[in-house]
């Protein structure tokens, strides 16, 4: 049999093992792994030189555009260059549409997710150059009723919930430039996880946990207090206003037979509510990203916020150990343009929370900050970056492994190429990266998506280049195709 490629020469990386091979690919699909140099007959070889294959990295979190679908081509370019074969799209109905300004969003803009996501695809499949699934923001009674006819019509499995969002009059300046205008209660996430619960696995809710009921408190005390530092951003949102939601939500999710997703583990008091959820029988998962990982309290202006170094330290023994199942960028395309120095201010108040470029430098602080300093393994990255989110939000195993039959996603590793993070290299609208003039070792120099190569670092070049036309596809998710969740 001969096959449409093979690639070869490399360490394969899977959470089970890392061995010296590659991998057979045939109609965008896996034929078969191969040990050591025994591979079939193929009409075109790419030998990666002794560099590690990854399954392709499946990135379940980010809020690429203002509208959607209006940066989708440059945000996806930008997925392709750090690795990213799978990207999960989040965001509220007024984004998903052809027209957002977030000056003039109302609550008339908040529609059934009916109204816009066929358009959302539709632009998205001709500007995407990865493949992409959807996971709606929910903010109305309406929209969690709807949840069955989502499921059913498009293939939508993941909701998500901005518990910070709840009191529109708290967060009012960060929702509305996000789209969130009309704000909610519990009765709309009981809605929602009810009618998840009842389509059963791969069905998940995904909570942002963080209490600004109790951190507008602590807000104006920091102000009379006179703290302006980026420090106090922080301290406005201890670690405890993260952990209640998880308690709190983590209990309805028991009660409806729920299963749940926290969005951003930041602190060891989360992870301990996560732990005892899961004793009373809680289908419940914790995520968190790079840039909690590696960026300490004071940084800069996020949601949740960046933690200290003590913390950063737990949270990678947390994730090596398993008591936390996955990683996401979180990517984001900033709502004010300009680099950072533009958007820094001398009060934090006054600071926009957020910065742009995450999804470039998601793998490549993993492999620098993580398997390079020995914080993690190769195979444990394999299993957060790409198995267990396919699982999570329901891409499994059409995503997220080399089993033959899945689509042949690899994402081509060098862990020894070291390159110190410039803008120029950046292919995300805003052009500026958090981790300028930081030297990272371990980059992604190679993107393959359903067998074509979709990005490629050759040595001479001082960043990774896209290549060919987009070929992202939008991927269905089916609600019931499976009697259990997937245990991590």
């Amino acid at each position: 049999m001969e096959v449409d490629l093979v690639v070869k020469g490399g360490k394969v990386v899977t959470p089970g093992a890392v061995f010296p091979g590659g991998v057979a690919i045939d109609k965008g699909k896996i034929i078969g792994v191969c040990a050591g140099s025994a591979f079939p007959a193929s009409r075109r070889e790419i030998d990666v030189k002794g560099k590690l294959i990854f399954p392709g990295i499946v990135d379940p979190e980010a809020h690429p555009g203002r509208p959607v679908p209006k940066e989708i081509k440059t945000e996806s370019r930008a997925a392709a260059a750090g690795g990213i074969t799978t990207w999960g799209i989040q965001s509220p109905s007024p984004r998903l549409g052809p027209h957002f300004d977030p000056r003039g969003v109302t609550p008339e803009d908040v529609v059934s997710f009916n109204d816009v996501v066929p358009y959302c695809i539709s632009a998205c499949e001709q500007d995407s150059s990865v493949d992409f699934f959807l996971t709606p923001m929910v903010e109305t009674d309406e929209q969690a009723e709807e949840i069955p006819i989502y499921a059913e019509k498009f293939g939508i499995t993941s909701y998500k919930f901005y518990l910070h969002c709840k009191n529109y009059e708290i967060a009012k300046h960060w929702s509305h430039g996000s789209g969130l205008v009309r704000g909610f209660d519990s009765g709309t996430v009981y809605i929602a996880m009810e009618n998840v619960a009842k389509m059963g696995p791969p069905g998940v809710v995904s909570l942002h946990c963080e209490d600004w009921e109790i951190g507008r408190v602590l807000e104006d005390r920091l102000k009379k207090q006179g703290r302006k530092d980026m420090a106090a951003w922080t301290d406005r949102s201890p670690p405890f206003t993260e952990a209640i939601h998880v308690a709190q939500y983590s209990y309805l999710a028991k009660v409806l037979g729920c299963a749940i997703h926290i969005q951003h583990v930041t602190t060891p008091e989360t992870i301990e509510e996560i732990g005892r959820a899961k004793e009373r029988g809680v289908i419940i998962y914790g995520q968190t990203g790079p840039h909690y990982l590696s960026l300490p309290k004071g940084t800069w202006k996020i949601n949740v916020p960046l933690r200290d170094e003590e913390t950063i330290e737990k949270l990678w023994e947390a994730l090596a150990k398993g008591f936390i199942d996955a990683i996401g960028s979180d990517h984001v395309v900033s709502r004010t343009r300009g680099k950072r120095d533009e958007l820094l201010k001398d009060n934090v108040w006054d600071t926009i929370s957020g910065f742009s470029s995450r999804v470039e430098s998601f793998l490549p602080v993993m492999l620098s900050e993580g398997v390079n300093k020995g914080k993690i393994s190769l195979q444990r990255l394999a299993q957060v970056a790409s198995e267990n989110p396919a699982k999570i939000w329901g891409l499994y195993p059409q995503k997220g492994n080399l089993l033959p039959g899945s689509d042949a996603d690899l994402t081509i590793v060098d862990l020894e190429k070291r390159v110190t993070v410039q803008n120029s290299m950046i292919h995300s609208t805003p052009g500026w990266s958090i981790y300028e003039g930081k030297e990272l070792k371990g980059w992604p120099v190679m993107t393959i998506l359903r067998g074509e190569v979709i990005m490629e670092w050759k040595d001479n070049s001082p960043r990774a280049e896209i290549v060919g036309s987009p070929g992202g596809k939008y991927v269905r998710r089916s609600m019931g195709n499976s009697k259990y969740w997937y245990p991590l």
